[in-house]
């Protein structure tokens, strides 16, 4: 089958044009999810920075006991952290956050 010139021209063309709009895409998407990481991570070491500062203030020292429960402590809600930052102990923190082997 002989297709006419104008249509092969027409068909690299928009195969061309597809390529070209799926790279940009691509990219756009790519840098689209690494803002998107970004102000994720950001978020968190800003709550992380809260937690700890909180913590000092509270405690006077951050003691390696308290670092190791901050991580779970900034999966909570804002809502539920704050009032058992200002309320717990620090004993009363490590025994709700410290993860206990079965």
């Amino acid at each position: 089958m002989n297709l006419s010139p104008a249509y092969v021209e027409w068909r690299q063309a928009t195969l061309q044009e597809g390529r070209l709009e799926g790279r940009l895409e691509g990219r756009l998407e790519g840098r689209l999810e690494g803002q998107v990481e970004g102000q994720l991570e950001g978020r968190l070491q800003e709550r992380r920075l809260f937690v700890e500062n909180l913590l000092r203030i509270r405690f006077g020292s951050l003691e390696p006991e308290l670092v190791q429960i901050i991580e779970p402590m900034i999966e909570l809600s804002t809502d539920e952290l704050v009032p058992l930052l200002w309320e717990l102990s620090q004993t009363d923190l490590l025994a709700r956050f410290t993860p206990h082997e079965n």
